[in-house]
């Protein structure tokens, strides 16, 4: 298994609205993007208005982080930091 060189980001207070294509489009010109993902409300099939970008180098991600965090997309104010790794969840039976 090799470690990745790259850099996942949490982008929040994302317009409902966007598409994967869109938040794509946004980090393209930061660099080679690995993955985009929105993250959708289960029931309703809608944006919950955040998501996920894992760019292919840490300076890539850097970039985009120091250029897009607070900056407005569609009358609303991004949020754009490093994502922290996700916790396991624990069985919730006992």
């Amino acid at each position: 298994l090799a470690w990745s060189t790259g850099m996942k980001l949490f982008i929040g207070s994302l317009p409902y609205g966007i598409t994967e294509t869109e938040l794509l489009e946004i980090f393209n010109g930061y660099g080679n993007v690995v993955s985009a993902k929105l993250i959708m409300d289960h029931y309703t099939g809608q944006s919950k208005g955040f998501g996920f970008v894992e760019m292919e180098t840490r300076s890539e991600g850097h970039k985009a982080m120091e250029d897009l965090n607070g900056k407005e997309y569609k009358h609303r104010r991004l949020v754009c930091n490093e994502a922290q790794a996700q916790k396991r969840k624990g069985s919730r039976r006992r």
